[in-house]
């Protein structure tokens, strides 16, 4: 991507950013309590989930980075990988600290040990893993391998944390907003939209400068290490 392209991304998702959190906090309706009382708590879905969608898309960019790294060893798709795990790893861990916020007044507890909660901690541990591995890795190519292998295994658990209220049921809600709000009011569809979309740009601007710093860091690496033994790089 080019710096240009690059820079119109980044202005684009900032103000898409600013955009999605005036439509959550002002723009779409309050949804109803079970009690007909207005529940202003449910406007952390608006980010709660598009976290869990950006989340997701991530893990998307980081399976096709880790293929590509394990058939070709080309070094942009495991800098891609990297920059999709992180990426991930963030929206996943604002996906955890929203949850229970939205849980604690609606079920009565932050945390309930169900499929879905349960398999998002997982892919949040498989993704930590993945960071951990590269981390503590004697050689480059070693920690990519690994990360690559666990990074193809997040894949089928996004789909099942996508699927586990359909397959096994629990308390969490099935994939919707505003369920409480009138169902006729297209400022709540227009409102999710919209902060989709915007986690999703930003998320995608988070890999692009994430993929760019990652290369960066390898030529000063190689610069340093040919400097040190009196090699060019």
């Amino acid at each position: 991507m080019s710096r240009r392209v690059t820079e119109i991304l980044a202005a684009v998702s900032l103000l898409g950013m600013f955009l999605a959190v005036w439509m959550a906090l002002q723009y779409v309706p309050t949804a109803l309590a079970a009690d007909g009382e207005p529940n202003p708590v449910q406007r952390i879905f608006y980010v709660h989930v598009p976290s869990a969608l950006t989340a997701f898309y991530a893990v998307g960019v980081l399976f096709v980075g880790s293929v590509g790294y394990l058939l070709t060893r080309r070094r942009g798709f495991d800098l891609a990988a990297l920059a999709a795990t992180e990426t991930s790893l963030l929206f996943c861990s604002i996906v955890l600290i929203t949850g229970p916020i939205w849980a604690k007044p609606e079920w009565g507890r932050a945390w309930t040990w169900e499929p879905r909660l349960n398999l998002t901690a997982v892919l949040w541990l498989l993704l930590l893993g993945m960071v951990l591995v590269r981390r503590v890795s004697a050689h480059r190519d070693e920690g990519a391998r690994f990360a690559s292998v666990l990074g193809i295994l997040a894949l089928p658990v996004v789909y099942l944390v996508y699927t586990a209220v359909e397959r096994w049921g629990g308390l969490h809600p099935k994939p919707t907003i505003g369920r409480d709000a009138p169902s006729h009011d297209p400022r709540i569809t227009l409102g999710f939209g919209i902060c989709t979309l915007a986690f999703l740009l930003f998320g995608t601007l988070l890999i692009v400068l994430r993929a760019r710093l990652a290369a960066l860091e390898e030529r000063i690496g190689n610069l340093a290490a040919g400097a040190a033994t009196g090699v060019a790089p």
